[in-house]
């Protein structure tokens, strides 16, 4: 989640929680059997990855890491075997090293990636693990156009701090980082092709992630205007099907490294 700003909504996020579920466990299936002593979940949000991650490895410290404290609140109600900390992931590090680092679609929130994905892997002991996923869809309609419209001159004046683009780097960047710090290196890309039902279904999946930077930099007589806007283009960008589904292919790059 993001680093500071507790903008985020544990139920808007989970809307459409079995879609964002998926990936997480893709993750997970390729990080290899082992018995980890200290896991981190980093951006753990509601904690539903956090659960996995206990199941996986019962024997593990199992520590959720979340700047959110409305996500960690719901994290702490439902999953009460793992520990939960709030802090800034920008800057935050553990207490001694650890076993396995892993982080679904929450690194593409934080700045200066360079740095940053060095500064994981040394957190970890020899052969531990990093295990990444971050959404790459700042090419799609969903990312482009919350860019254009905040661009707007309706929107604009309010929403000068808001990151247009996400830090992610490309696939080719990444191994080029890494690829000397880890003694094994994996990056993959996959678009998942989401079947969403309801009414704006785009939209309302963006409103559970991208879109809250944006709906929570306006002032609230500008929100809802913000939002029709970009529904609209949502539903000519991506269409409902005859039978109520809409298709939002979404694409995704998985990292996982052992050092």
């Amino acid at each position: 989640m993001n680093t500071t700003t507790d903008f985020w909504d544990a139920k808007q996020y989970m809307h459409f929680g079995n879609e964002r579920l998926r990936p997480a466990l893709d993750l997970l299936a390729y990080v290899p059997d082992q018995e980890p002593q200290r896991v981190v979940d980093l951006g753990c949000g509601t904690g539903n990855v956090s659960a996995l991650l206990k199941a996986r490895w019962p024997a593990a410290d199992v520590l959720g890491v979340d700047s959110s404290e409305n996500m960690l609140t719901a994290a702490a109600a439902a999953v009460p075997e793992c520990r939960f900390e709030r802090a800034d992931l920008a800057h935050w590090q553990p207490e001694g090293l650890l076993d396995v680092i892993y982080s679904n679609a929450t690194l593409q929130w934080l700045p200066d990636h360079a740095a940053l994905f060095p500064r994981l892997l040394s957190f970890l002991r020899g052969g531990a693990w990093l295990a990444v996923q971050m959404p790459a869809m700042h090419d799609a309609p969903l990312r482009k156009m919350q860019a254009e419209l905040a661009r707007s001159p309706a929107f604009a004046p309010h929403l000068r701090g808001v990151p247009q683009q996400p830090s992610i780097l490309t696939a080719e960047n990444y191994y080029d980082l890494l690829r000397s710090r880890a003694s094994k290196l994996d990056i993959w890309e996959t678009t998942y092709l989401h079947t969403l039902r309801g009414e704006n279904a785009v939209a309302e999946w963006a409103a559970g992630t991208s879109l809250r930077p944006y709906l929570e930099a306006l002032p609230e007589e500008k929100r809802n205007a913000f939002r029709a806007a970009y529904a609209e283009a949502m539903r000519e960008a991506y269409p409902q099907r005859e039978n109520g589904v809409t298709l939002l292919p979404f694409k995704r790059l998985f990292i996982v490294a052992n050092v």
